[in-house]
């Protein structure tokens, strides 16, 4: 019984783990666009790959509440997890070379204006996550639960969203020659990236006013 309850224990922490192969993976995936015809074939890939790590996510959470196995390990590792894979990717797509060896559509173009991320959207992202991981970090070390607000899910799936439409253009944008099918891909991926920023400022507004009515109170 004891090595069952375990066994239970331990899958869970092992699901994490593997999302932070996968997310190694899932960068891998996106520098090994060395040339214009393997761009689709990685982007699709990093596409597989990161769906793939959003699952995990779910589902390693999902198993220790049903088992009650959360651990202080799931705790750390978990979020930490989740922000390398979130922040990472919109990292890589600010980046200013992206994708510019190998740029035959629009020569004189950024990999910011190709995935539609700006590098200020980026530090926005990075800077809400510092800023709730310290305030949650504070509340917690004085015994206040912080547990992660409705905004905060949200803006975890719209930044899921843009992701997967920054790759999804990326793997098109090469491949399909319809404009007007480009052009409901790119709206698509620039209406998912604005409404994960609104929410992620609110997000962090939420967070900032209620710790402190916790800090008045």
């Amino acid at each position: 019984m004891q090595a069952r309850n375990n066994m239970y224990r331990q899958i869970p922490n092992l699901i994490t783990l593997s999302r932070l192969v996968l997310t190694a993976l899932f960068f891998i995936a996106i520098n090994f666009a060395g040339h214009q015809r393997s761009i689709p074939l990685c982007m699709w890939t990093a596409l597989i790959i990161f769906l793939l790590a959003v699952a995990s996510d779910a589902l390693d959470g999902y198993l220790a509440r049903s088992w009650k196995v959360e651990s202080a390990f799931g705790r750390v590792v978990d979020p930490f997890a989740d922000k390398i894979l979130i922040c990472g990717a919109f990292i890589f797509f600010a980046a200013p070379q992206l994708m510019l060896p190998h740029i035959s559509l629009t020569p004189a173009a950024t990999g910011a204006e190709l995935t539609g991320v700006q590098p200020w959207m980026a530090v926005v992202l990075i800077a809400r996550e510092f800023l709730v991981t310290g305030i949650r970090g504070l509340a917690e070390s004085h015994g206040i639960d912080f547990r992660a607000m409705w905004s905060g899910k949200v803006k975890m799936i719209l930044q899921c969203a843009a992701v997967i439409g920054v790759l999804v253009y990326l793997a098109l944008v090469y491949d399909i020659q319809n404009q007007a099918v480009l052009e409901f891909f790119r709206l698509a991926r620039n209406i998912a990236i604005w409404a994960m920023l609104v929410v992620t400022v609110v997000s962090a507004w939420q967070y900032i006013s209620r710790a402190w009515r916790i800090i008045e109170a």
